[in-house]
């Protein structure tokens, strides 16, 4: 679970910087990005995208990661869960891993490739395979003791 928790952490951290200065400075000035980067793309500015950036891909995951470890037993997140028998936020890791993958893709095929699209993508496809290890799925609640092969 450390291990996922490290990811969460480093991809809020990172996207609540990224979307910080993007939702300040539209234009993209404080990140040294040119608005001409933007050409084809549905935004004339980095507003938006800032805004998802801070949101969905900021305080999503840094929530996730306090939910990880307190582990709060709420239902109204469990209207979402589509693994029944699995805290719900075991689940919203997976759910984030998976956004961010398709945000990176997102992104390469509207703004010209930069490292950054290169390390957040592999952060996300860690945050899914940190999820799906077998001692996370065990520790929410997946693999039960007495029934390990049947749930695999």
């Amino acid at each position: 679970m450390v291990l996922l928790l490290c990811l969460l952490i480093v991809q809020a951290i990172g996207a609540l910087v990224g979307g910080i200065a993007l939702v300040l400075s539209p234009s993209g000035e404080i990140m040294k990005m040119s608005s001409s980067m933007l050409k084809g793309c549905p935004f004339d500015t980095f507003l938006i995208p800032g805004i998802i950036l801070l949101v969905v891909l900021g305080i999503f995951p840094a929530f996730i990661a306090w939910a990880l470890i307190a582990r709060p037993y709420w239902r109204w997140p469990d209207a979402v869960n589509v693994y029944r028998g699995i805290h719900w936020a075991w689940t919203f890791s997976l759910y984030l891993g998976i956004m961010l993958a398709i945000w990176i893709f997102v992104e390469i095929m509207f703004i010209p490739f930069d490292i950054l699209q290169t390390i957040f993508g592999m952060v996300g496809m860690a945050i899914i395979i940190a999820t799906l290890l077998p001692g996370n799925m065990a520790y929410f609640g997946w693999i039960r003791k007495n029934n390990l092969n049947q749930q695999i």
